[in-house]
């Protein structure tokens, strides 16, 4: 069946598959997970809280004493690759997505679309182009 009318009355019918992946600083994966459907074009933002999102439903489903997100939830430590909460409880994912928001402001994580490196949380993405979002973490030096 050929459906009427040009491509583009179709646009908005589009999605895309987008690979979430969290880098070292020379590239080496060290987690990922996929997310359906997205629209072929968001802001970096969108990507940020989306991500922050999935990982929090993740850990609402089954809390434990370990967070492995982008950033520390309130009242956690910081662990090599991740957080140790004080006890399991669920977290509010806005929250979590604000303050991720807030640590790329503040240079706390690099954003690469692909190779391109986002620089601005309102830029927009191409998901089709680029379908794979790595997030880098940055650490600060001791001392420096």
């Amino acid at each position: 069946m050929r459906l009427p009318g040009k491509i583009d009355d179709y646009k908005d019918l589009i999605m895309a598959l987008v690979t979430f992946r969290d880098e070292t600083a020379t590239g080496k994966a060290l987690d990922e997970f996929t997310l359906p459907g997205l629209p072929e074009s968001v802001t970096a933002r969108e990507l940020v809280r989306l991500r922050v999102r999935e990982e929090v439903a993740k850990y609402n489903a089954n809390p434990t004493r370990r967070f492995n997100g982008l950033v520390m939830p309130d009242g956690a430590e910081a662990e090599l690759n991740g957080y140790r909460m004080p006890a399991p409880r669920g977290l509010d994912w806005e929250r979590q997505a604000d303050a991720a928001e807030a640590a790329f402001l503040r240079n706390g994580f690099i954003l690469l679309a692909g190779e391109r490196q986002i620089e601005d949380l309102d830029e927009r993405v191409d998901l089709t182009a680029d379908p794979v979002v790595s997030f880098i973490k940055l650490v600060p030096l001791v001392g420096g």
